[in-house]
Order: structure tokens, then C-alpha cells, then sequence
């Protein structure tokens, strides 16, 4: 009678099988030279693959989408008609906090699962917040702009509504998750008495930073000298914040959004900074990105350098998370949800097919 294969043998042919067993993961976009950390984490068992598509997952062929298994997109949008493309597809990870560029809807119609990665860039999008605060109220962005050109400012104090000390100010914070947590300790750190509002947030929250809460996005506004946006964008929060709600703002007060872009209403934000009402803000997000025509009212008299703007608004494009670090975790966190998710069969970063 032959011999039994030894226990170890046997856990050797186990997994050469299961490494026979091939899952497929799409990266669209080409984002890096090679695949190197990438396969490293996902193990022999995947394969990755990288297409070269510029702005759409629809340049990418039909035969290349029918081999995937999970799906990672940074700049993609993956709308219902592309899903529909992916005869196989699992798993959707978005290489970033915001998710509404999936449509979650048609991914759950099929038991696909979508994921984020909420713990990147955490610290570069909250210092920009702030930054951005500071640089509004201390007149740095004033000055910057006054003293340009042919026919400069006199070299001189100059009178602000814009100008506060950052101790007499509060800092509010719309949504406390892990940006706008780290916003609140960088604010208080400057001096801000802090308060927020998120109904999300269980109680006590508030005591472990050490800052307070309030109950009603109301009562936020009408005590916000600064008020700082760090909610996602939802069903809920699109156009959450409009001409109402500005004008509860203090009169003078700064608005700064590093969240998403449809949160905050443009053209209101607009009119409440041509009558005076607000002194200034700081967006590095926008309703549309990049920008297209029609370019919002507010847009385009800024790139035109009109007087009544000066050292009141600034719009950089969409880059408050960005150091090398954070793109570093950007790719490693990613591909460990893949992994965690597709090949591991956990629920790391997964987002609830019902969630907002």
C-alpha cells in the first residue's frame, strides 16, 4: 500500500492550488511606473493590471474589463453604464476619502463592494484648512496681493475687516471626522476657541479634544468667525450650505471648504462676499473640476483680478492633500484594502450600500 502524503505535503499542494487560482485587480489610470509594491501586498495568488486611460474608464477595452475581479480609481469616475462593462468585477476601491464619484446604487444592484481610504492626507487636508484661515485673517493673503504689480499698496498698515486676532475668533467645524478632528486640534493650537457640529459623532467626543459642541448647524453658523467645511458629499450635504446659511455667518466672518465642491453654493457665496457681508474664504474645491464653461461668476472675476476681491478669496485646485507622504499612502493603503477586502474577504474601509 502506497504511503500517505505527509501533513506538510499536503499544505504545499494546498497552496500551489490556491495560487492556480487567479483573481485580476485593474488599476485605469496608470499611475505609477511600475507594480512592483503593489503585487508585493497582494501576494502570487493576483495579478494587476494598468491601463493608460487619461480622463474615462470608457477608453479602456471590453476584453481587458472582462478579466477584472477588483477595480482601484483615483480621478475615474465609475458611473453605472461603465459598471456595467465589468462582467466579474467585486470589489471597487477609491483611492481617496470621497466616494461620490461610484455610483453605489448600480454597484450594489450587483453585490459589488465599494471602499474607500478615509486615512490618508488627514494631516496635509487639515493643516490647509487652517492654513488657509490663518492666511485670510492675519492678512498675509492681503498683502501678498496689495503688493504686487506696477502701483503697489503703500508700505503700510492697512485697515481689514479681515484682520483678527485668533484668540478673541471661533473656529467652527462642520463634520468632525478624522480631517475635521485634526482641523479642531491645529485650530485650538493656534488660539481659536473651537465648536463644531456633527450629529454623526456619539457624545463625549467633544471632551476628548477638548473643544465644544453644538446642537443645530445654526447655531454653528451664527457664532463662526471661521467656519470650515469637512463634510462628505451626499445626498444630505449637497448644497448644504447657501445664501441662508451664510448670512447666519457673523458679519466679517471667513469660509473655508476643503471638503467637496457642491457642498458650499458658489453663487451665493458670491453675493454674500460682493455686499460685505463676508470678508473672505478659501476654497480648494469647487462644484466642477477642473472648471468648465460656463465658469462660475465667482471663478472667473477672481483669475481676472478684479479690485474688490483683493487679499479676500483664495482657490487653489484640489490639492490640499498633496505631499509625497500622502501619495505614498494613497497607494500603499489602497492596495491593502484590495487586498483586505478581495483576496482576504474582510470589511476593511467598506462603505454600507445604504450609507448617505
Amino acid at each position: 500500500m502506497p504511503a500517505r502524503p505527509r501533513p506538510v505535503i499536503l499544505r504545499r499542494l494546498a497552496i500551489q492550488e490556491e495560487t492556480r487560482v487567479v483573481l485580476t485587480v485593474l488599476e485605469p489610470e496608470g499611475l505609477y511606473p511600475d507594480t512592483i509594491p503593489e503585487q508585493e501586498i497582494l501576494g502570487p495568488g493576483v495579478r494587476i493590471i494598468r491601463g493608460n486611460a487619461r480622463s474615462s474608464i470608457a477608453e479602456l477595452p471590453d476584453e481587458m474589463l472582462a478579466e477584472v475581479d477588483g477595480l482601484m480609481t483615483l480621478r475615474m469616475w465609475v458611473p453605472a453604464e461603465q459598471i456595467a462593462r465589468f462582467p466579474k468585477l467585486k470589489v471597487i476601491v477609491r483611492m481617496g476619502v470621497g466616494y461620490d464619484r461610484v455610483d453605489r446604487a448600480a454597484a450594489a444592484a450587483r453585490g459589488i463592494t465599494v471602499c474607500n481610504l478615509p486615512d490618508y492626507g488627514t494631516q496635509e487636508v487639515a493643516e490647509f484648512a487652517v492654513l488657509l484661515a490663518l492666511s485670510l485673517r492675519r492678512g498675509l493673503i492681503l498683502y501678498h496681493d496689495t503688493q504686487r504689480g506696477p502701483a503697489p499698496a503703500p508700505w503700510a498698515v492697512m485697515q481689514s475687516p479681515l484682520h483678527r486676532r485668533q484668540e478673541v475668533q471661533t473656529f467652527g467645524i462642520l463634520g468632525l471626522g478624522r480631517i475635521g478632528s485634526a482641523a479642531a486640534l491645529r485650530a485650538k493650537a493656534f488660539g481659536y476657541r473651537v465648536v463644531f457640529y456633527d450629529p454623526n459623532q456619539p457624545n463625549g467626543w467633544d471632551r476628548a479634544l477638548g473643544i465644544q459642541r453644538v446642537r443645530s448647524m445654526d447655531e454653528l453658523l451664527a457664532q463662526s468667525d471661521v467656519l470650515s467645511i469637512h463634510c462628505p458629499l451626499t445626498r444630505a450635504t449637497r448644497g448644504l450650505i447657501g445664501e441662508r446659511e451664510l448670512r447666519l455667518l457673523p458679519k466679517n466672518a471667513v469660509v473655508v471648504n476643503t471638503a467637496r465642491g457642491p457642498i458650499l453654493d458658489i453663487d451665493a457665496l458670491e453675493r454674500v462676499l460682493r455686499d460685505g457681508h463676508l470678508a473672505g474664504a478659501g476654497l480648494d474645491v469647487i462644484p466642477e473640476e477642473p472648471p468648465v464653461e460656463p465658469i462660475p461668476s465667482l471663478l472667473r472675476a477672481y483669475r481676472a483680478g478684479e479690485e474688490w476681491l483683493r487679499g479676500r478669496l483664495v482657490i487653489t485646485p484640489h490639492i490640499a492633500f498633496h505631499t509625497p507622504e500622502a501619495w505614498r499612502d494613497i497607494r500603499i493603503k489602497s492596495i491593502e484594502t484590495m487586498r483586505d477586502v478581495l483576496v482576504e474577504g474582510r470589511s476593511t474601509n467598506v462603505i454600507p450600500p445604504g450609507s448617505e
